[in-house]
């Protein structure tokens, strides 16, 4: 150890009680009060710009100044209110810009409980700053107020600083009691020391030291001032209404979220009981998310507005909620803070996602924070639960996330320890997918990659029941408000839709391989998109997805498989008989077995009082949220046909107007079109000018073997970037976005976001068969981000189709991308000066020429 890595503390006698302070050194002081810990920052100060240190003041508290402004010390003013993230990040910027060997003043730290009211948040903050100062040979000052913070904050902070200090005045006289000193030893270093001038009088006399620490309050083990918050909330329950106003807004701002719609809605609504009995449920601290909350003030509107009307058909919830500060916790504690501030930045936001996504899925989580989870797990004994994303932005108005992050079954079965780590499992898996390729083009694509995506978790308990051995509900799908995409002019858009299946609900919003889900316009519940009647079959329900009590994991079974079970209810409501099926098979003499079936929910639609009551549902939401939504759902029926709808999230539907009418030009020649055709599209009415064309030719594509399916996908997402800011149209076979190559090309939806039209042609002879997947989560993609759908059914009456429209042209595919050429048989590129498409709702054409 050179002299010059000595530094001194600016008092002499102190800076030989601990052989002075050492370039890297974290310094703690427990202080009573802020003005202890200005009076000794004051010589290490002086000492510093005597010795010509670069000097950092780091100012965020809430208490005056600790340093006043010089020429020769710079402050920065960082915003603890934007929370722990942003603010830790701001940190580390400021510390990567100044350097080595600067000396920095920390506000006093206790003062970011008035910001983050938590502790824990505190200790992370400690834990990620302090080892970045230390590798840059800093000298950092900070201070905690003394029986302010738990016990394992401060054993946190111990572990991680390399001096920690007691401050104390007594009797007019200062003392300094070293307790951590890394590095160093000396027979009387951990003594208190009496501070008098520039001597610092070692107290070894026990006499002397009784007398000092019998008069200072040592308190007893501490609640984490987030605990403590909640627990002066209930206080409030009993007083006047304006102070339980006021304890509810705080305590919402602390677990929903700052000002915004949502925020707004849900001061409306929830009673300050109503916000204790979330917090109560909350492993943790920090906001519980934009899904939880949607879900909370779903449940509580039709509560509090709907009365009589769906009291009796609301199956209750008993959700639990993991804070985003779990999140931050397990990054931190994990060692993982640094890796994601290098993800953080413009550079490193996708080439370290893969690592932080894999690193994810491997950490620990604290001691306390699996008991918390333990505790879930006893609660909800062997009930099948989901875990689900909660990000801070999912679910708001403007941003649904929808798809975007994983939500994972925990079936629960198996001995208590194999539940735990499926559990445990579950959470690292939904963390881990923050880092996910469509998540982040998403966020990059919306604007959001810099924005603090706090993510917290929802944990459900799966609406259903045991049935043989199997789990799931009766019904499940997805609601909008507003009907926008509808298939006939006699569909009123404002009675809204569903998309309906039998089983779990991962068949309603995904784009399910050979499945089709049922589409209920709920002003006229009974009446089908157009199709030929022999079609009915195949463009319904085949395959349910359920939860496997001997397998403990999700599964697909067969309808007719499922259908032989007992399900507790009248199944007709579900399926009816597949009648051609049933005369083939007699006039094939196979009377004997079962007769196929087609779930159609015909009785459902027309006996019950579901399609209804869902109708009424999405109406008073939508008054209330001002703005259409989208919500998702499970039903269960009873013996005697009485059913329960369990409301499992709620959000904005993003979603665009109708436009302005469009005036269709005259069919004149079919030949001057590229395609015409009745109904099949989504996006309102537009007239809108194309510049180029892609097209994939379903032959050529399906003679491919599938991993280069795969690379024809990857392709199409550079095209999209290279004629990013033109309008493209996208016309290929079967199903973009799928995950079955077989049935489409299986691009991300991020890799065809910056396209305008998207067009799915259907191709008898290749198999290829679009899905106008209203209500899912590519339907929400294509919504949000504005791009028009279109299916093309060639070969039916009402459709004009001509290719060679196109193919007639130049590829330009090379000449874009020139290192493609091998995918020129497959991939057709073309400049389509003056072409235009334009749609219409009221009369459901859509043409382009």
């Amino acid at each position: 150890m050179g002299l010059q890595d000595k530094v001194s503390t600016g008092l002499q006698g102190f800076d030989q009680a601990i052989d002075k302070l050492r370039l890297g050194d974290n310094v703690v002081w427990q202080v009573d009060s802020v003005s202890n810990y200005k009076q000794i920052i004051g010589p290490f100060v002086e000492q510093a710009r005597l010795d010509q240190r670069k000097l950092i003041y780091v100012r965020f508290g809430n208490h005056d100044p600790l340093l006043k402004d010089s020429p020769k010390l710079t402050t920065y003013h960082v915003d603890a209110s934007q929370g722990f993230e942003r603010f830790a990040t701001e940190v580390h910027q400021i510390i990567e810009q100044e350097g080595r060997r600067a000396f920095y003043v920390f506000d006093c730290l206790t003062d970011l409980l008035q910001y983050w009211y938590s502790d824990l948040m505190i200790g992370n903050f400690f834990k990620v700053s302090c080892p970045f100062l230390y590798e840059l040979d800093t000298i950092a000052y900070f201070a905690i107020i003394r029986n302010a913070h738990t016990y394992s904050t401060i054993a946190g902070i111990r572990e991680t600083t390399q001096v920690l200090l007691d401050l104390y005045q007594f009797k007019e006289h200062v003392y300094i009691h070293p307790l951590k000193v890394w590095n160093r030893y000396s027979p009387t270093m951990f003594f208190p020391h009496l501070i008098q001038g520039q001597e610092a009088v070692s107290i070894t006399s026990s006499t002397e030291a009784a007398e000092l620490f019998s008069h200072i309050h040592r308190g007893e083990e501490r609640l984490d001032y987030w605990n403590v918050l909640f627990q002066q909330a209930k206080e409030a329950l009993n007083q006047d209404e304006s102070l339980q106003q006021s304890t509810k807004k705080r305590l919402m701002s602390v677990l929903i979220g700052h000002e915004s719609r949502m925020l707004e809605l849900c001061e409306e609504y929830f009673t300050l009981e109503d916000i204790l009995a979330i917090a109560a449920r909350e492993i943790g601290t920090g906001f519980i998310g934009g899904k939880s909350v949607g879900m909370l003030l779903a449940r509580k509107i039709i509560e509090k507005d709907g009365g009589e009307r769906f009291a009796s058909f609301i199956e209750p919830h008993d959700s639990f909620y993991l804070g985003s500060d779990v999140f931050y916790t397990y990054v931190v504690q994990n060692g993982w803070w640094k890796l994601r501030m290098k993800q953080k930045t413009a550079d490193g936001y996708y080439s370290y996602a893969a690592e932080l996504r894999e690193k994810m899925l491997q950490g620990d989580f604290p001691e306390n924070i699996q008991e918390q989870f333990v505790q879930i797990l006893e609660y909800f004994g062997q009930s099948p639960i989901i875990v689900r994303s909660s990000s801070l932005l999912e679910d708001n108005f403007g941003n649904a996330f929808a798809g975007k992050y994983d939500s994972v079954f925990c079936v629960n079965q198996g001995t208590p320890e194999e539940r735990y780590e499926a559990f445990e499992q579950a959470i690292r898996t939904v963390y881990a997918s923050t880092m996910n390729e469509d998540a982040l083009r998403y966020r990059m694509n919306r604007g959001l990659f810099d924005k603090d995506e706090q993510m917290a978790i929802l944990v459900q308990r799966v609406s259903g029941d045991h049935y043989n051995d199997v789990f799931l509900p009766h019904l499940a799908g997805v609601g909008n408000s507003s009907n926008l995409y509808v298939w006939d002019r006699d569909v009123d858009m404002e009675a809204g839709m569903l998309r309906l299946v039998f089983g779990l609900g991962t068949r309603a919003v995904d784009r399910t391989v050979g499945d089709y889900a049922r589409l209920v316009a709920l002003d006229q519940p009974t009446r089908i998109p157009p199709m030929n009647k022999e079609d009915r079959k195949k463009y319904a329900q085949h395959y349910v997805d359920v939860l496997s009590l001997t397998d403990n994991t999700l599964t697909t079974v067969n309808i007719d498989q499922l259908l032989t079970y007992n399900l507790k209810t009248d199944t007709s409501l579900f399926a009816a008989r597949d009648e051609q099926a049933e005369r083939r098979m007699q006039e094939l003499g196979y009377t004997d077995m079962p007769v196929p079936q087609i779930v159609d929910f015909e009785m459902l639609l027309k006996r019950t009082e579901f399609p209804a009551l869902m109708r009424d549902m999405l109406a008073l939401l939508s008054r209330v949220y001002d703005y259409p939504v989208d919500i998702e759902y499970t039903a269960n029926f009873t013996k005697d046909g009485h059913f329960k709808v369990n409301l499992l999230q709620c959000r904005p539907l993003q979603t665009r107007g109708l436009g302005r009418p469009v005036a269709m030009p005259e069919l004149a020649d079919e030949q001057d079109f590229f395609f015409a055709a009745t109904g099949n599209f989504m996006g309102g009415n537009v007239r809108l000018p194309i510049d180029y064309v892609v097209y994939v030719h379903a032959q050529p594509y399906l003679q491919r073997i599938p991993q280069d399916k795969y690379a024809v996908a990857r392709q199409i997402g550079l095209i999209g970037a290279a004629l990013k800011g033109k309008n493209v149209m996208l016309i290929g076979p079967g199903r973009w976005g799928t995950t079955t190559p077989s049935l489409g090309v299986p691009v991300h939806f991020s890799e065809v976001s910056q396209m305008s039209v998207l067009v799915e042609v259907a191709s008898i002879e290749a198999g290829f068969m679009p899905e106008l997947s209203y209500g899912s989560h590519f339907f929400q993609d294509l919504v949000e981000t504005g791009i028009f759908y279109a299916a093309i059914f060639d070969g039916r009456p009402d459709v004009v189709y001509h290719p060679e429209y196109i193919l007639s042209r130049e590829n330009l595919l090379t000449e874009l991308l020139p290192q493609s050429e091998s995918f020129s048989d497959v991939i057709h590129i073309t400049e389509v000066s003056g072409m235009e498409i334009y749609s219409d709702i009221v009369t459901q054409k859509l043409l382009c020429r």
